[in-house]
């Protein structure tokens, strides 16, 4: 666990978005200092776009190099993380392990990072999560500081008040104030055995692209753990969801959990806004598309829908490979961080 004054490091292993997008970055820094008494570090990519792959790996080998970092965490998604695999090496990152934050584009990241044990956690980006307009979301800090600085059980609850709607970056007015929330709408239950077991999944899309190139998915032994799987802003179509979850079912994946978590999805973006009516509708199909695809290869699973695990706001922190208790019958959720 980490303590006030520790040092963090910020990379961009997917894109620098900083460079183009610097209010919410440095909103972000500013909170981790100020509100969690962290202190950031920079590296040569992490504000600059159009930097290589190589250059990117090179940052991360740097962080985790340094004794010092106590912690990385990324400053926002993408979609060009899986050209930096290759660049890694794994003796880096086994001879000083620290846990990584990150989410979306990071699921590339934090899949590596379980294959060689070591800690990670789906969730908290600097220009999100950190960086979020006029305040944090209580439940999105609350969850970051168990995982941060407590460790231990942190119980999920459902968010009375959540919202998909992205505020405008280039809007300077935005930083100041909060996204609209809508009241919150529970999980959705299915299956009565009590499940544990460790945490393994992300964003959904990149992990289609993992099984596409054949990097460092999970074994298709016994596994026993739980699956848990979110959607993008890129708002992929209920039959993608369905076609992507049938090609990990096709490989024998799917059938290896106990239990799938989905997360809320999200249905708006700034490039692809949804009527109400639509949203609602975009919803209901993709989790129809989740249990479609579990009905066909993994049946017997407990599964708990609408979690806020992913893009939509706010976020809960996941332990990536970490432990998980799922109680149907009391409806409670438990991670241990």
């Amino acid at each position: 666990m980490l303590k006030p004054g520790d040092r963090v490091a910020i990379v961009s292993p997917s894109r620098g978005l900083p460079e183009i997008f610097p209010g919410p970055y440095e909103l972000g820094l500013r909170r981790l200092r100020d509100d969690f008494g962290l202190e950031p570090v920079e590296y040569p990519t992490t504000r600059k776009l159009g930097t290589t792959p190589a250059e990117r790996a090179a940052d991360l080998h740097a962080a985790w190099s340094d004794p010092s970092i106590r912690a990385v965490i990324a400053t926002i998604g993408g979609e060009d993380q899986i050209t930096v695999l290759k660049h890694l090496d794994p003796d880096v990152f086994r001879a000083n392990p620290k846990p990584y934050f990150g989410y979306s584009d990071n699921t590339n990241l934090l899949n590596f990072l379980h294959t060689l044990g070591l800690p990670a956690f789906h969730g908290g980006s600097v220009m999100v999560q950190f960086g979020r307009g006029g305040a944090m979301h209580p439940d999105t800090e609350r969850s970051l500081r168990a995982a941060l600085f407590t460790g231990g059980e942190f119980e999920l609850t459902p968010a009375k008040e959540w919202t998909d709607v992205d505020h405008d970056w280039n809007v300077a007015e935005n930083l100041e104030t909060e996204p609209p929330l809508f009241p919150g709408t529970g999980w959705t239950w299915s299956g009565t055995q009590t499940v544990s077991g460790r945490l393994w999944g992300g964003c959904i899309e990149i992990l289609d692209w993992q099984l596409s190139a054949d990097r460092w998915m999970l074994p298709t032994e016994s596994y026993g753990g739980v699956f848990f799987g979110e959607t993008s802003e890129e708002m992929p179509t209920s039959e993608d969801v369905y076609r992507i979850l049938r090609n990990l079912g096709e490989r024998g994946l799917l059938e290896r959990f106990d239990a799938v978590l989905w997360g809320r999805p999200k249905s708006s973006s700034l490039l692809q806004e949804l009527t109400p009516e639509e949203s609602v509708a975009y919803v209901t199909g993709q989790y129809l598309a989740v249990d479609r695809a579990l009905a066909e290869y993994n049946p017997t699973a407990v599964v708990v829908k609408g979690l806020d695990i992913g893009h939509t706001d706010p976020q809960l922190i996941l332990p990536y490979g970490g432990q998980v208790r799922i109680d149907p019958a009391a409806e409670r959720i438990t991670v241990v961080y």
